[in-house]
């Protein structure tokens, strides 16, 4: 069984620090409380408040514009490697041996897939052992790649 104490002397007894810390609890908020008061006496001005900043949008300067070419230039080293396949492609294709022709334009196709002048090699080719359908498609995709106006026309004839 467990026996409480009914009279207040009692209860202080047992519990000597429940009256301090009403006390001290009290006083701490009430404390709290007036800190965040916003009262001010009569003639001064409230405190500042501080506000949020204008955030106003920013756009950057415009990069300066570099001029670029409408193509990269052909790589020197790439022509280099295939100008002897594109000669020897001539000279088979010349004498009739389109194969051989086509197995060259190939290799040389491998080396520099983005040749239009290899295109223009391949559609003649092509059109020359009769299959028109490979030579407008050769000259399609040449086009994507020419560089002068002349290439242009000769891969155009080809694709129309």
């Amino acid at each position: 069984m467990i026996v409480v104490p009914t009279t207040t002397a009692a209860r202080r007894r047992i519990y000597p620090a429940a009256g301090s810390l009403s006390r001290m609890l009290a006083v701490a908020i009430l404390a709290t409380s007036s800190a965040c008061s916003t009262y001010h006496l009569p003639g001064q001005k409230p405190a500042p408040v501080e506000k949020q900043p204008d955030y106003t949008e920013v756009t950057p300067a415009p990069l300066p514009k570099t001029p670029q070419p409408d193509v990269m230039p052909d790589d020197p080293g790439a022509v280099a490697a295939y100008r002897p396949l594109l000669q020897k492609a001539d000279s088979a294709a010349a004498r009739g041996d389109y194969e051989q022709a086509l197995g060259y334009l190939e290799r040389a196709q491998r080396i520099d897939p983005d040749s239009a002048e290899i295109y223009l090699a391949l559609a003649k080719t092509h059109s020359a052992r009769g299959d028109r359908a490979q030579a407008r498609a050769n000259a399609e995709r040449g086009l994507l790649y020419c560089k002068g106006q002349v290439q242009c026309e000769a891969l155009r004839g080809y694709a129309d």
